[in-house]
């Protein structure tokens, strides 16, 4: 399942229903004390009820409601939910998905008593109608009665299995008035379900800035929490057999017991029966410490560190979780993770992030810093704010993107004399790297390894650094330098395009083979992945055959046909990655020329160095 939305109301600031949109990389921004960390805890309690719990305290200053609400949506549902052994049925079938076709969860606390007790829920387009409104909560017996009274045909009808006579004594009413509603998930079938649903809920771990530095609270010690707790979550049908041996061993001796007592005092030993207590708290049971070469605990190194221990565990997860496969997506929930990090380490970080999400995993941060906030994509971005006493939550138009630039002082750089307009961060660093090598040998190219005077605009992903440049620098009246794949169309897709800009006195060409990859030398790719790559042609997908190979010799047990569509373009997309990271330093002057015979890429690289000197000499004239 995948989170799609979350739904707070009466909890801290958000007095009144307040939604909001989650995307794979999800970045929540805004001042101090508006209610961005109060998100990230409303999910740790949704999800675990562990870091955070709620109290009193937690309703809305002023309300009179003591209930607290919170809420999920999840996308990518199950096609099918197994009752029990002998049934299955379809959230679509039972009347419980939202307007939108999602599963929408809402927990709902009520703080008014002594102890704080919880009510789970579905919001869901449910039927209304009277005698048609409750059939998820009516017992076998009752339903049978119920197909009775309203003199439903049996025919067909298996009156062993509740969901089939539901979908009976549905199918026979003409107006089901269907209505958005809160359909509790505690009673018969409607339990049955939620039970069977909430395992396939993603997993949530918390990662707050600032808690505790004890030993066993530290702050290195969260992502090995959180690796015990995914780790259980595995092997749960094994811990549940060996729960449940223990309990039969147990119950056992408690029962032998009480033969054995009963021979003294027959009234005593009736007075008596044994009684499973507690379930075991696995979590509690495992324990990993960190110690650097000095033996000296990780916690009680510098911040610095301890978020670098963060940042590998981020790195080392999404690396399993591609070359295993994803099972049981996660979210990633982190606080403010540009705390006590040196500025490289922060992109590092941002990084690390995104490359989690190509590999079923989701991640909400929290930031004020401006630096980081500049590589987060643009669509990711929630820009919270308190209007006339209430918070909203505003997303991705540039109204908002520009509020949060102002806000984050994330200023466009004025020294920028020209833009390189493509497709993707990969093409940016394909060109970074070959413009580096050509540089070398031809001085009538550009290095723009590390020029600050160029500024690439990918229009196929931007961040918000790429949209304040776009919208701030398209005024200042910089030449544009255009770069388009081919594709696989014909004509292509963007050969209009590229006629509109030579029309308007903008240079633009499109790759003379199908994207920027078909320019990398087979042989430094083989030596990435340690593998024989045939040459690639003009017009081949390389990524896409790069990771079916890389796919078939891992021998997963899953033809690469047997994959879904997703599951294909989470691998391509880290194949493009994982070329432009390791592949381009293998890429020499031969291979480049290898690759590019006809000289498209240097001939682009000496119009980015004409644009830009042309530009610099005008500016300097004036």
């Amino acid at each position: 399942m995948h989170l799609h939305e979350i739904v707070l109301k009466n909890f801290r600031p958000y007095a009144i229903e307040t939604r909001i949109p989650v995307d794979d990389f999800t970045a929540i921004i805004g001042k101090n004390d508006v209610g961005k960390s109060c998100i990230l805890e409303a999910l740790e309690v949704f999800f675990n009820e562990n870091l955070v719990k709620i109290d009193a305290d937690d309703a809305t200053k002023g309300s009179n409601d003591n209930e607290i609400l919170i809420g999920c949506v999840f996308s990518d549902l199950p096609a099918s939910v197994v009752i029990d052994e002998n049934a299955s049925t379809s959230l679509e079938d039972e009347y419980l998905l939202n307007a939108d076709g999602n599963l929408e969860i809402i927990r709902v606390f009520d703080t008014g008593t002594k102890k704080i007790s919880s009510s789970t829920y579905a919001r869901a387009l449910h039927p209304s109608t009277g005698k048609y409104d409750d059939l998820l909560i009516l017992k076998n017996a009752d339903l049978k009665k119920r197909m009775e009274s309203l003199g439903v045909q049996g025919d067909g009808v298996n009156r062993a299995i509740n969901n089939s006579m539901r979908k009976a004594i549905w199918n026979q009413c003409a107006d089901l008035n269907l209505t958005l509603q809160l359909i509790p998930l505690d009673k018969e079938d409607a339990k049955k379900l939620w039970v069977s649903l909430e395992p396939q809920l993603p997993m949530f771990a918390l990662f707050q800035a600032d808690r505790a530095s004890r030993d066993e609270d530290a702050e290195v010690q969260d992502p090995m929490k959180a690796a015990i707790l995914q780790a259980l979550k595995t092997q749960q049908p094994i811990l549940d057999q060996i729960k449940e041996a223990v309990r039969l061993q147990a119950m056992d001796v408690a029962v032998r017991t009480l033969k054995k007592l009963k021979e003294w005092d027959e009234g005593l030993a009736n007075e008596l029966s044994p009684n499973f207590k507690a379930e075991p708290k696995w979590d509690q049971i495992f324990k990993i410490a960190l110690t650097g070469d000095e033996q000296i605990p990780i916690n009680k190194r510098g911040s610095g560190v301890r978020r670098l221990v963060l940042l590998s565990f981020f790195r080392a997860e999404a690396e399993k979780r591609r070359d295993q496969g994803a099972g049981r997506s996660l979210i990633y929930g982190i606080e403010e993770p540009e705390t006590s990090q040196h500025p490289n380490f922060q992109r590092l970080l941002i990084e690390a992030l995104l490359e989690l999400t190509e590999a079923n995993c989701q991640v909400l941060i929290t930031t004020h810093n401006p630096a980081l906030a500049g590589y987060v994509p643009a669509s990711g971005i929630r820009y919270i704010e308190r209007i006339a006493g209430t918070i909203v939550v505003q997303v991705g138009n540039d109204d908002v993107l520009d509020a949060v630039a102002r806000t984050l002082g994330v200023l466009p750089d004025n020294r920028v004399a020209a833009l390189v307009c493509v497709e993707g961060p990969t093409d940016v660093e394909f060109l970074r790297h070959a413009s580096h090598i050509y540089h070398a040998v031809s001085n009538d190219v550009p290095d723009l390894s590390d020029a600050r005077d160029v500024a690439f605009l990918p229009h196929g992903g931007s961040n918000l650094r790429q949209w304040v440049d776009h919208k701030y620098l398209k005024g200042f009246g910089r030449p544009e330098i255009h770069l388009y794949d081919k594709g696989s169309q014909n004509p292509p897709q963007y050969e209009g395009i590229v006629a509109q800009l030579h029309a308007a006195g903008e240079y633009a060409v499109l790759t003379g083979k199908r994207e920027i990859e078909n320019y990398y030398h087979h042989e430094a790719v083989g030596e990435v992945y340690g593998m024989q790559m045939p040459p690639f042609g003009n017009d081949d997908r390389v990524p896409e055959i790069v990771a079916r190979k890389v796919h078939d010799n891992a021998q997963t047990g899953t033809t690469w046909d047997g994959l879904d569509d997703r599951s294909k373009e989470s691998k391509i997309g880290h194949v493009k990655k994982r070329l432009a990271k390791d592949a381009l330093p293998r890429m020499s002057h031969d291979r480049l020329v290898a690759a590019d015979p006809d000289g498209l890429i240097i001939g682009f690289l000496r119009q980015v160095e004409t644009a830009r000197s042309g530009f610099l000499r005008g500016t300097r004239l004036a």
